[in-house]
């Protein structure tokens, strides 16, 4: 077994051992879960150190037939796009596993239903036949269902429903998306394959009157829009992140967004390169819609989890906005390749930036909370003076959410709009109204929980613990770092950004579509 396929079943040999130890051993069942993402998280980091950041293709190939008559086959590999986010899930995987620590209910059910959503997760990443994609993508549907509607909040039914409905109408138009790929291209799901073949196989084809690009270009992007997410398809974030246990907000934040612009850029971008011509401008407009709405939603709110979550609508837009910037490439002069490197590194280290910051905000609303009981921004104030570490460690991960240079969210941010202005320059004016929204409202929240005078029913709150403290500042120093010095990331996925940029420009027919 490669070490792809480590990554992948791990958690579910996790799950097979947690099986076996009855219910009542919780501890236990912790100590399993920790072991397997750690081991898991260990097997990332040495696939980072063997990765060949020279090489903009695929590495670590592994290929079994599975159901050869439909050349359906069991497919993967890794390259600069997918390795960070193994690395990422993994990372977050473990942190969450002692986020959940003091999980009391039914804590057997609830850590083999982790496992398996961090196997569909990582199966996603690494899929390279289609039809294995859409398995692992249904597969983290129902844990996160689970999760959601048994360890939730008050409103964890209706938001379980909610999220599950959402993510099964684009699974569906998905589906219909990777079926008219697989008889239009000779009946094939690889991935690799389809990325020489569905180009010019697609060329004529009609649906209904329309081009056959542009309708599954569509299906798909619907599908993949909802996870992350665009507006106007962005209404089950919210609620999902609210009723949904700490853990669950923060692999929901930090990860599950990511596989939607991951799967625009790994499908839509690898397999129909006209159809990016054709939507690169609807995709830099969703983009300032989902900068500026996510912004003044966060704005409106009281709830502090609330505004974390429509922060994500906000932040994930720049990715939207850097990954128009791909057609500057195929400009008439060439050149502003430059700019689509820039725009294209910078939407992907926006996936990987936002996973690190949003999943620190998310632990640290979870930390007040288990003190508190609520999360009402208004009802708090003053708490500095009680809890000057929290505070401190609070102030970092607001700056970091609102772009402050130094942190890493600023670079990634940079980079987008330095990638879309010589083609969007409207549009990233106007996005960077974001930019003073980010700045206002978490500045806001900031001002009205920490600062004043300290509300009397607060003056026993306990300081960050050591449990909480092992959680967060892993992820505090990943974003320090970045901030500082962003060339190790840059270096791994600048190779597969230069190869994606030259499909996309060489490939099409005219940039017209």
């Amino acid at each position: 077994m490669g070490i792809l396929s480590l990554l992948i079943w791990l958690p579910i040999l996790g799950m097979v051992a947690i099986a076996f130890i009855p219910r009542e051993y919780e501890k236990h069942i912790k100590i399993t879960a920790a072991i397997t993402t750690g081991i898991q998280l260990l097997l990332s980091l040495i696939l980072w150190q063997r990765f060949d950041s020279s090489i903009g293709t695929m590495q670590f190939l592994e290929r079994l037939e599975w159901i050869p008559s439909f050349n359906i086959s069991y497919i993967l590999g890794v390259d600069g796009l997918s390795l960070p986010m193994v690395i990422l899930t993994a990372l977050l995987c473990f942190i969450c596993v002692f986020v959940s620590w003091n999980t009391s209910k039914a804590v057997k059910g609830y850590f083999t239903l982790f496992l398996l959503l961090d196997t569909g997760i990582v199966g996603v990443f690494l899929s390279l036949d289609f039809f294995l994609f859409y398995v692992f993508w249904e597969v983290m549907l129902l844990p996160m269902y689970f999760l959601i509607g048994i360890w939730g909040g008050p409103q964890r039914e209706y938001a379980a429903i909610k999220f599950f409905l959402y993510t099964l109408f684009g699974s569906v138009l998905m589906l219909v998306g990777i079926l008219g790929l697989y008889f239009s291209c000779g009946k094939t799901f690889d991935i690799l394959e389809l990325m020489n073949i569905a180009p010019e196989a697609l060329q004529g084809v009609v649906w209904w009157g329309m081009s056959g690009i542009k309708v599954i270009w569509v299906l798909l992007f619907i599908g993949f829009a909802i996870k992350v997410p665009v507006f106007p398809f962005h209404t089950w974030l919210p609620l999902a992140h609210v009723e949904a246990p700490t853990a669950i907000s923060v692999i929901l934040a930090g990860i599950l967004l990511k596989l939607g612009v991951y799967g625009i850029l790994r499908i839509n971008y690898g397999l129909m390169p006209d159809g990016v011509y054709w939507f690169s401008g609807a995709l830099a407009f969703l983009g300032l819609i989902n900068v500026v709405w996510g912004g003044l939603c966060a704005l409106a709110q009281t709830d502090l989890k609330k505004l974390v979550a429509y922060s994500s609508v906000n932040h994930m837009g720049y990715s939207l906005i850097g990954m128009a910037a791909v057609i500057a490439a195929g400009t008439a002069n060439g050149t502003n390749f430059k700019a689509a490197q820039a725009g294209m590194g910078g939407a992907v280290f926006q996936m990987f930036n936002h996973g690190t910051i949003s999943a620190m905000l998310f632990i640290l609303v979870g930390v007040i909370y288990e003190r508190a009981h609520h999360r009402d921004i208004d009802s708090f104030g003053g708490l500095a003076s009680q809890m000057p570490v929290y505070t401190g460690i609070t102030a970092v991960a607001f700056f970091a959410g609102l772009g402050l240079p130094g942190l890493s969210g600023f670079i990634s941010e940079a980079m987008c709009f330095i990638g879309a202005f010589p083609v969007y320059r409207g549009i990233v004016i106007a996005s960077t109204i974001g930019i003073l929204l980010n700045a206002a409202y978490f500045l806001w929240a900031f001002q009205r929980i920490f600062f004043g005078k300290l509300n009397e029913k607060y003056n026993k709150l306990p300081e960050i613990n050591r449990l909480e403290l092992f959680t967060v500042v892993p992820l505090l120093v990943i974003t320090i770092f970045f901030g500082i010095y962003p060339s190790p990331y840059l270096d791994i996925i600048a190779r597969t950004m230069d190869v994606i940029i030259n499909s996309v420009v060489s490939l099409s027919t005219f940039a017209g579509m």
